[in-house]
């Protein structure tokens, strides 16, 4: 299976730059079972949910994991947290002019850390103080390479989910960026629970597949956490995963049965699903693992001919843009 049978081609005016002005005020593309599109509003979604269904979001937190440094030497870098690793120590992405070299040391701001060692593509650094109190005084909201405009104050809230609780992630999970409070409000008095889980979504969400042949793709890892008490509260429910990332976690309990640690779970067409049963995403890039997750959920040809409508039809893609409901 090739890479590029997952290529499409997308006008660069539908990449969404900011976000619809009210969360539900996106549109939705409904694929359903026998492969056919429905044009409907995000405000619909509800009325698509049935008895019996449980809607599975992620409430992973977005931290402000983008960072701008200085080597000793005076050169400029910018530090991208790909994951948290302790206290004081994080892996990340470094852009520079010439890469440090392990051992020497950096300062941001005020703050001091110490580049220990390359890792594949990142870097382990050491910082002299907390993570997380350097990322909040000196980080910004790691908004996604396509997205050309600098974070402001309206990206701090609405690249972020209204039900974020579980700082860690570095991207969000964009297909939860549409729900308000009220419309979840109203999903629970329908009688639909709504569970929670976690996975710190890392950069490498962000990196493109540089082998031809899918199979041989490694994933990045990432942290999920699911606890006992939800999944035994899925027991018997037709769930609806909101996000890649919830459909991930879930299949990897399902799969190894374990309910939290890494996963590197890369899903393409040919992947037996065990316990989700319909996927709200948001549009993914071309030649993307999001969009061969995509694909093997709903059948690849029926998910580009989807695409291929969203495109015709000028949906917003990416991030900030709209949704869609995939139904096996």
């Amino acid at each position: 299976m090739r890479v590029s049978e997952f290529d499409y081609a997308l006008p660069p005016e539908l990449i969404a730059q900011h976000p619809a002005p009210r969360r539900d005020a996106s549109r939705l593309l409904r694929l359903d079972a026998a492969g056919r599109v429905h044009d409907l509003r995000f405000a619909d979604f509800p009325a698509l949910l049935r008895p019996g269904d449980a809607l599975v979001v992620n409430d992973t937190r977005v931290i402000k994991a983008r960072l701008s440094g200085r080597k000793s030497t005076g050169g400029a870098l910018e530090i991208f947290i790909e994951r948290i690793v302790g206290p004081r120590e994080a892996l990340v992405l470094i852009r520079a002019s010439h890469p440090p070299q392990p051992g020497s040391e950096i300062s941001i701001g005020n703050a001091a850390a110490r580049i220990a060692q390359r890792v594949d593509d990142l870097y382990r650094v050491q910082f002299a103080e907390d993570v997380e109190a350097v990322l909040e005084r000196h980080g910004a909201v790691p908004l996604p390479p396509y997205i050309t405009h600098a974070p402001a104050d309206d990206d701090a809230e609405r690249y972020q989910t209204v039900y974020a609780a579980q700082p860690g992630a570095v991207a969000a999970p964009t297909a939860g960026l549409h729900f308000d409070d009220a419309m979840l409000e109203g999903i629970r008095r329908q009688g639909v629970p709504v569970e929670k889980i976690t996975l710190h979504v890392g950069a490498g969400t962000f990196q493109p597949v540089r082998v031809d042949e899918v199979q041989k793709h490694r994933m990045h890892k990432e942290r999920y956490s699911i606890s006992n008490q939800t999944y035994r509260a899925l027991a018997g429910k037709q769930v609806v995963a909101v996000g890649t990332t919830s459909l991930r976690a879930l299949e990897t309990a399902a799969l190894t049965g374990k309910l939290e640690g890494e996963t590197d779970l890369f899903v393409y067409p040919g992947f037996e699903f065990r316990l989700v049963k319909r996927l709200l995403t948001n549009f993914h890039l071309p030649r993307s693992t999001l969009l061969m997750l995509a694909c093997a959920f709903g059948g690849k040809e029926n998910v580009l001919n989807a695409y291929h409508h969203a495109v015709r039809n000028k949906y917003r893609f990416f991030s900030y843009g709209d949704a869609m409901l995939i139904e096996r």
